[in-house]
């Protein structure tokens, strides 16, 4: 599968900050400007979420409070089992970095298109990337004060507070200007889609900025890299069979397992990454580079496995007769969109 072009932005972005690393004044306002970025970015994020689409979409609260329960318990779990990864195949900053992975929420926009491409059920993926993200805002910051504690780029009572400032208060702002400003944002997606990424490009290049300066390349050989990638490849192995045989046992069908599978086994660069940067601040570059390759590797492999699944002969019949509970969805999903 080829790789995202925005994964190689990414990449070369990481290469100005080593190239290039924003020192002094410059720094300064770089720093600033990320701040306001992920601002901005949690507003438009507020802007675009239909209040009445995640309302309708407790209807089917089984499945929802399921890819709630993969994101925050499941995976958080996995990333604490990795501890016995540290000292021989991580470094503990490179597990601080996965262990955060697994705390934030899950993608929306991917797992619409995994879902869709596997004929899978469509609205309530929106709904559950939905759920995720706005729940991620409380959880993840919770989970990471819990679970990485003082040793995680200095969490505390202010880190929290940041949290509220910085993510929480755009993102009500958005909901609460929705009925304004939703049109304008309907119409100018795509444009404002380059805002979202042109924001978390600057909150990558602060980051490993603030990491050059620390000196983050020589914490990172290639047997070390070589070696989180291996872990994060079991990582999400092991959530894709957990979800999908997971559903299974717990008796979704097969359009509710693909949407399990496809929303509870991936987690969201555009939400982690300024998370990262507000919780773990000059740290934050060991805890984004795991992110980053995560991300790459779960678009890679969920790929391919959507194209299977939208091969499966039994797609045909479900796509005829949907369930019950798919059939719900797609009533209360459709009208808004």
């Amino acid at each position: 599968m080829p790789i995202d072009p925005y994964i190689l932005l990414l990449l070369a972005t990481v290469g100005a900050a080593a190239l290039f690393p924003a020192r002094g004044t410059v720094a300064d306002a770089a720093s600033g400007a990320s701040t306001a970025a992920i601002a901005c970015l949690f507003f438009l994020y507020g802007a675009r979420l239909s209040t009445r689409e995640a309302l309708d979409g407790l209807r089917h609260w089984r499945l929802h409070v399921t890819v709630l329960a993969c994101t925050f318990v499941v995976f958080p779990l996995l990333g604490l089992a990795a501890r016995g990864l540290v000292p021989v195949i991580l470094t503990h900053p490179l597990y601080q970095g996965m262990l955060f992975l697994t705390l934030v929420p899950s993608t929306v926009q991917s797992s619409i298109a995994f879902t869709s491409m596997a004929r899978g059920n469509v609205p309530a993926a929106i709904c559950a990337g939905s759920f995720s993200s706005l729940a991620g805002i409380i959880a993840t910051p919770l989970l990471a004060a819990s679970l990485l504690g003082g040793s995680g780029g200095g969490f505390s009572a202010d880190s929290l507070l940041r949290i509220v400032l910085q993510l929480l208060v755009p993102f009500l702002a958005g909901q609460l200007l929705r009925r304004w400003i939703g049109g304008f944002v309907t119409r100018h997606k795509k444009v404002l889609g380059l805002v979202d990424r042109g924001s978390i490009l600057l909150v990558v290049y602060t980051a490993f900025s603030q990491g050059m300066a620390q000196g983050i390349w020589h914490q990172v050989s290639p047997v070390r890299l070589a070696g989180l990638l291996v872990a994060e490849a079991v990582l999400l192995a092991v959530m894709l069979l957990v979800t999908w045989y997971g559903g299974k046992a717990l008796g979704f069908g097969r359009e509710d397992r693909i949407t399990l599978q496809f929303a509870g086994s991936k987690k969201s660069l555009a939400s982690g990454l300024p998370m990262a940067s507000v919780l773990f601040g000059a740290h934050a570059s060991p805890a984004v580079l795991p992110l980053m390759l995560f991300h790459q590797m779960q678009l890679m492999v969920c790929a391919v496995i959507a194209k299977r699944r939208s091969r499966d002969p039994r797609a045909e019949v479900t796509a005829a007769e949907p369930s019950e509970a798919s059939r719900t969805e797609v009533g209360t999903g459709t009208r808004s969109g």
